[in-house]
C-alpha cells in the first residue's frame, strides 16, 4: 500500500548525519510512504500516483519529533515541589527519592498505565520515537520491572540504576555502585540498550561514573550520560572519555567542555523544559552550536524537575531563550534526537527512512515557536501508518 502526501507548504527533509548535516525543506512539496518507509519526495508538480492521496492543502510536513530522553516509568506526582521551587526554594536532587519510594510501592499495572498514558501524550504532540529510562527503583527487582515495562512501549531503552543513592545505602555509596555494576545490571542488561549515571555533585562522582559505564559497555549497553546540570563538573569529560552518545542536560560548561563535545562524536542534549521548571539558567545552545557541536533537545519528562510531554513546547522555549534558530532548534528535535540514539532511520524525511511524520496546522516549521503553546500538530504517521489526527 503506497501513500502519496501532496502539496505540502514546506517539507522538512533534513540533511543526513555527516557533512553537510543539518536543517533541509522543500516548498510546495509531496512525498511518498510505501509500506513503512519513504519511497519518494520532490516536488508537487513531479508526484508519481499511489494507492493512496492525502491533500496536506498547504501545510507543513515534518520529521516525527525523536525524544532522546526521558524518565516515564514511575509513580506518584511532585506538583508540590513544583510550587515549592517557584515560590524561591532551590532545586537539589533529593527529591528523586520521593518518587522512589512511590514507584517502589506501585504495581505493575499502575506503573504500566501511567507510562503508556504519557506516550500517548508524546504520540499527539508529535513524538514518534522515545528514549525511556528506569532509576526510580533502585533495587534489583524494581529496576528490572520498570525496564521490562519501558521495553513493551520502545526499543530504546536506558538502565538508570545510577540515578541517586537510594536511603538504604546513604551510609554506603561504594556498596551500592557495586549493585549497581553486579546483580542490578546483570538483571536489567537484556532489557535495555544504554546505560546512564547522573554525574553531579550529590548523585555519583567520576569515578563512579567511569566504573558504572565500564560495567555497562562490558555487558554490551552504550552509553548515555546525565552531566553538568546543577554546575560545572566532569560529567562531560567522562561522557566523552567514555564515548557516550550523548552527554544530557549541559547546563554549566567550561571552555573545555565546549571544546570537547565540539571534537567528539558525543551529542550535546539540551533539555530546556528542566531549566522553565526549576528556573536554572537555560544552556547556552549558540555556544555549542558556533563551537561546532551537535546539539539534540529532549523534553526530559518526569515527575519531578521537568514534568512536560510537549516537544513544541521545548523547541520554543529553544528558541526564545537559548538562542537557537528555528531551523536548528526543529532539526534538534528530530534529526539531532536520532544522533543522540545513533540511529539513520528516523529524524529525517528522505528515501529509505522510515515513515514517522507529523502534519501541523500551519505552512511552516517556524509556527512551533512563533504561535507556543497552541496544538499545532494535526496529524502523526508512525512506521507510514497514520495513528493520530486527519490526514
Amino acid at each position: 500500500m503506497s501513500t502519496l502526501i501532496t502539496n505540502i507548504g514546506e517539507l522538512v527533509t533534513n540533511a543526513p548525519a555527516g557533512a553537510g548535516a543539518g536543517f533541509a525543506a522543500l516548498s510546495d512539496a509531496a512525498l511518498v510512504i510505501e509500506d513503512d518507509r519513504i519511497a519518494w519526495t520532490g516536488p508537487a508538480s513531479r508526484a508519481p500516483a499511489a494507492d493512496q492521496l492525502v491533500d496536506a492543502a498547504g501545510r507543513a510536513v515534518l520529521p516525527g519529533f525523536v525524544d532522546s530522553h526521558a524518565h516515564l516509568v514511575f509513580a506518584g506526582e511532585r506538583g508540590a515541589e513544583f510550587a515549592a521551587r517557584m515560590a524561591g526554594v532551590p532545586y537539589g536532587a533529593g527529591g528523586i527519592r520521593g518518587t522512589v519510594a512511590a514507584t517502589r510501592a506501585a504495581s505493575d499495572a499502575e506503573l504500566g498505565g501511567n507510562l503508556r498514558g504519557l506516550a500517548a501524550e508524546m504520540l499527539a504532540q508529535g513524538i514518534t520515537t522515545f528514549e525511556c529510562k528506569s532509576g526510580y527503583g533502585l533495587t534489583v527487582g524494581d529496576e528490572a520491572r520498570c525496564l521490562a515495562l519501558a521495553a513493551q512501549v520502545t526499543s530504546e531503552v536506558t538502565y538508570l540504576g545510577a540515578h541517586v543513592v537510594p536511603p538504604e545505602f546513604a551510609g554506603d555509596p561504594a556498596g551500592y555502585v557495586d549493585l549497581v555494576t553486579g546483580p542490578m545490571l546483570d538483571a536489567c542488561a537484556p532489557y535495555a540498550r544504554w546505560i546512564d549515571v547522573f554525574c553531579e555533585h550529590g548523585a555519583f562522582d567520576a569515578d563512579q561514573a567511569r566504573a558504572i559505564l565500564a560495567a555497562g559497555r562490558t555487558a554490551g549497553l552504550q552509553a548515555r550520560v546525565h552531566a553538568n546540570q546543577l554546575g560545572e563538573g566532569p560529567g562531560v569529560q567522562v561522557a566523552v572519555e567514555a564515548g557516550a552518545a550523548s552527554a544530557d542536560h549541559c547546563t554549566f560548561l567550561s571552555g573545555h567542555d565546549v571544546d570537547a563535545l565540539a571534537s567528539s562524536g558525543t551529542v550535546a542534549t539540551l533539555l530546556p523544559g528542566v531549566e522553565f521548571s526549576t528556573r536554572q539558567p537555560y544552556p547556552d545552545a549558540r555556544r555549542l552550536l558556533d563551537a561546532g557541536a551537535t546539539v539534540a533537545i529532549a523534553t526530559d519528562c518526569n515527575p519531578g524537575s521537568c514534568f512536560t510531554s510537549s516537544m513544541p513546547f521545548c523547541i520554543a522555549l529553544a528558541v526564545r531563550d537559548m538562542r537557537m534558530t528555528t531551523q536548528e532548534a526543529v532539526w534538534a528535535a528530530s534529526a539531532g534526537g536520532a544522533q543522540a540514539l545513533r540511529r539513520e532511520d528516523v529524524g529525517q524525511l528522505r528515501v529509505g527512512s522510515r515513515g514517522d511524520m507529523i502534519m501541523l496546522r500551519a505552512p511552516s516549521h517556524a509556527y512551533l515557536a512563533y504561535r507556543p503553546g497552541v496544538p499545532l500538530v494535526a496529524a502523526v504517521w508512525r512506521d507510514g501508518r497514520l495513528v493520530t489526527g486527519q490526514g
